[in-house]
């Protein structure tokens, strides 16, 4: 049962063009902004096609701006098709303070470096990542505006009824991703006030594709049989184009002191029914354990929805597509969310 609002996505060509394609609301919004566009991480799961998404908006709007890509690279074939399609790409450990100071001075700063997953065990590493870098790269950039990915992980559980945490909840992380987490965002806020830094802190969770994300988790898990533990009994998603255009568009409201703003889907999904949805187009019966919560970790995005539009792919479209690449064996990465996780540890 496959009843789609849009052309079913069958190859990774197709998906990458998706995920590339930008409204016209993005094409406006990244005429306006002033100077070339450098994302910091762009060799994670989203920096290739935001980086994508962004080139393909200038061509549209006629405007000849450079994005830049920061990474390792330690993936020399991304770097290289980066390349190919017009990014300018610096192979730089961001950590080896000599190599973040050679970086050219740029406008417009997307930082989506940090580290969540493996945490256990190396949590010295993650906080240098997500809270000690964050720093140099404020002194780096004080010049600049900053639009700084963050997560909803900052933020304690609330009631399922409330419809999410806003930006006015009071941060009270579990675990040191998060706790490191809210330490990026307290950094980044200090040198913001201190070097009257234009910013945004953009609160995300959680993006998805069809390779990876929570919908693709519960899909496979329908598909295969495995019982699906409801105790976090909701969460949300939103397209990762989409989350994309956020971060871009976000470019045009960077204050100081920061804008905060919570990024993700409108609905406060419920998991029992999410399986339910992919046992019907996947013609199986979800098994279940476990109860749901009255609390889960969920973004009240009402705020992004104000300023940028509700996003363009609903999440009825996003089962669909996740159901038939499932269906069809589609490609994915393994790369967990672990929304089920209650107590903070990656």
């Amino acid at each position: 049962m496959i009843n789609q609002a849009q052309p079913a996505i069958e190859t990774i060509e197709q998906l990458e063009q998706k995920l590339a394609e930008p409204s016209d609301a993005l094409v406006h919004d990244l005429a306006q902004v002033d100077g070339d566009i450098m994302l910091l991480g762009i060799g994670g799961k989203m920096g290739p096609s935001l980086a994508r998404l962004a080139m393909n908006a200038l061509r549209r709007a006629g405007v000849v701006k450079t994005i830049w890509g920061v990474s390792r690279f330690s993936d020399k074939a991304l770097k290289d098709e980066l390349e190919q399609e017009g990014v300018r790409t610096i192979a730089c450990d961001l950590l080896d303070d000599e190599q973040l100071q050679q970086l050219p001075d740029v406008k417009n700063i997307i930082y989506m470096a940090g580290n969540k997953f493996g945490t256990t065990g190396r949590e010295h590493f993650t906080w240098a990542m997500n809270a000690y870098l964050p720093g140099r790269v404020a002194e780096k950039f004080r010049n600049s505006r900053i639009v700084v990915f963050s997560s909803g992980n900052i933020y304690p559980f609330t009631p399922v009824f409330q419809g999410g945490a806003t930006e006015e909840t009071s941060p009270a992380p579990l675990g040191e991703y998060g706790q490191s987490t809210l330490g990026r965002e307290r950094v980044f806020e200090h040198f913001s006030h201190h070097y009257a830094i234009p910013m945004v802190i953009y609160r995300l969770n959680y993006a998805i594709d069809l390779r990876y994300g929570v919908l693709l988790e519960v899909a496979r898990s329908v598909q295969s049989g495995k019982p699906i533990d409801v105790t976090m009994g909701h969460a949300n998603c939103i397209w990762q184009g989409d989350a994309n255009e956020i971060a871009l568009r976000s470019l045009n409201v960077c204050t100081s002191p920061p804008n905060f703003i919570n990024v993700t889907g409108p609905e406060t999904m419920s998991m029992r029914w999410i399986a339910e949805q992919f046992g019907k187009r996947l013609d199986k019966e979800p098994v279940f354990i476990g109860e749901e919560s009255d609390m889960a970790l969920l973004n009240n995005a009402s705020k992004s929805h104000q300023l940028f539009g509700y996003p363009r792919v609903s999440l009825l479209q996003m089962i669909d597509w996740i159901a038939q690449w499932v269906k069809e064996g589609g490609s994915t990465w393994n790369k967990p969310t672990h929304f089920q996780e209650r107590d903070g540890k990656y």
